[in-house]
């Protein structure tokens, strides 16, 4: 309960630590430059005091020998000015050089000899650089004669302000600190088992249902979603094994029965007549047990291949390796050209099951299917993040609208009913592309001989691996 106070209660300090600091200097600093303002208006206010009763009587000397010796002691020039401006007591080389450096000084003065005490000059911030001009009128009203002004330089006062600032910083700072070595182990406590949730779900995305998360760490909240999530993914690993084990099992225990099946049809053979029509239903009543067979055959093979969902780095030339040759023995077979053009080097995340039997897939698709003259396998490193291997022909295609259903588990082209096959060969491509985090794309291929239109491409996205990854 104490660390879920800490985590309400550290933030609103630390806001209300920056919200205080600001107008507690600003207030430090008006009432420093007031209380000087204030004793220099003492200052003068005594002066003028002192220099009507001078004036009145003639006797000048002692308030002379006054202004003098302030001067001397504080470094703050003053001076009784008549109603022209001119110095009448006090240091005048020592006014004359401060004055000429305060440009409010004409104002206050001004103002002082209409009878009226001023206002200060309101340039008090620690970085300007500019003097406190008080002046105070001698005698009331129409009888001024002159005026008492004082020059104060506060490079000194704004010094004091800088350091008392700076220890008000330091104090603020102390507790943030403690704040911080706070809420530094509080954060990473309840961040801890997010980052490995997040971590369990990226792995859980890339098809690894076997990760679960750390229920035992983190608040009592993060636990029990953490619980929460684990039973989910046991549900849905136990849900797919269900799949992938009824699938093999139907496909194995359905083997045998039509291989018999199969081999009592063809036992028929030698008692058909030629020229009667019981050879068509032979031919047609075979031929139907033969896709069946390759049908049990593919989806056993599905789910073999879709229980291997981890992607492993591979190195494409040694994919290629082990394939190209067999691709132009097949090719040539059929009177066909295969043309590779692959750059060295290309380190992609090879899907379950192996890149290579994608390949062999789509390059068989590509001959039984396509009617094509011509074979492309061309690779390459799209945006430095993924490769892209294209297998393109230049046969039949595949309409646009028909793309997208081309890559579902069953369907078949209504031009390809009379060629041997299942469906499943590029839905299975497609989910284990998929699986490595990558797509499986149908586009438009090579030309055709005849001008007529293009051919099919099937493109192969996938993540680029290090180099130096091993496999």
């Amino acid at each position: 309960m104490h660390r879920r106070l800490l985590v309400v209660l550290v933030p609103l300090a630390v806001l209300l630590v920056a919200a205080l600091g600001v107008p507690l200097s600003i207030t430090v600093a008006e009432r420093e430059m007031q209380e000087t303002y204030v004793n220099r208006l003492n200052d003068v206010g005594r002066f003028a005091s002192l220099a009507e009763t001078a004036l009145s009587t003639g006797r000048t000397e002692a308030l002379q020998q006054e202004l003098t010796r302030y001067h001397e002691l504080y470094g703050i020039p003053v001076a009784l000015i008549d109603t022209s401006g001119a110095v009448l007591l006090g240091p005048a080389d020592a006014y004359q050089r401060a004055a000429r450096a305060e440009a409010a000084l004409p104002r206050i003065v001004t103002a002082a000899l209409a009878g009226a005490r001023s206002e200060p000059s309101r340039e008090w911030a620690p970085w300007d650089d500019s003097a406190l001009v008080v002046a105070e009128p001698v005698g009331r009203d129409s009888e001024v004669v002159g005026a008492v002004v004082t020059i104060s330089d506060l490079s000194r006062t704004r010094e004091l302000i800088l350091v008392r600032w700076a220890r008000l910083a330091g104090l603020g700072l102390l507790p943030l600190l403690a704040l911080t070595a706070v809420a530094w182990p509080v954060s990473a406590w309840v961040l801890r088992p997010v980052r490995k949730l997040d971590a369990a779900t990226s792995r859980i995305s890339a098809g690894d249902l076997t990760i679960r998360a750390d229920a035992e760490a983190g608040p009592i909240e993060l636990r029990r979603l953490a619980r929460s999530f684990n039973s989910m993914m046991d549900a849905v690993e136990n849900a797919a094994q269900r799949q992938r084990a009824f699938v093999s099992d139907a496909s194995h225990q359905l083997r045998n029965p039509l291989t018999s099946l199969r081999l009592a049809v063809e036992s028929l053979a030698p008692h058909l007549r030629p020229d009667g029509d019981g050879q068509q239903v032979y031919d047609v009543a075979v031929d139907e047990l033969k896709a069946m067979q390759r049908m049990l055959n593919s989806l056993q093979a599905s789910a073999r291949m879709e229980s291997l969902r981890t992607a492993s780095p591979v190195d494409l030339d040694e994919v290629l390796a082990t394939r190209v040759d067999r691709w132009r023995a097949l090719t040539a077979t059929a009177g066909q050209a295969l043309t590779v053009d692959v750059p060295p080097g290309l380190w992609l995340l090879e899907p379950p099951g192996g890149l290579g039997s994608i390949l062999d897939e789509l390059i068989s698709n590509a001959l039984r299917l396509s009617d094509a003259q011509a074979v492309e396998v061309t690779a390459g490193a799209g945006d430095g993040a993924v490769v892209t291997v294209a297998v393109r022909d230049d046969g039949q295609g595949i309409d646009v609208s028909e793309r997208a259903q081309a890559l579902q588990r069953f369907w078949r082209s209504p031009r390809h009913q009379n060629v041997s096959g299942t469906g499943l060969g590029l839905a299975i491509c497609a989910d284990l592309i998929g699986a490595a985090g990558g797509e499986l794309r149908l586009e438009e291929g090579l030309p055709r001989p005849d001008g007529s239109g293009h051919g099919l491409a099937a493109v192969v996205v996938l993540p680029v691996a290090p180099a130096s990854t091993p496999t």
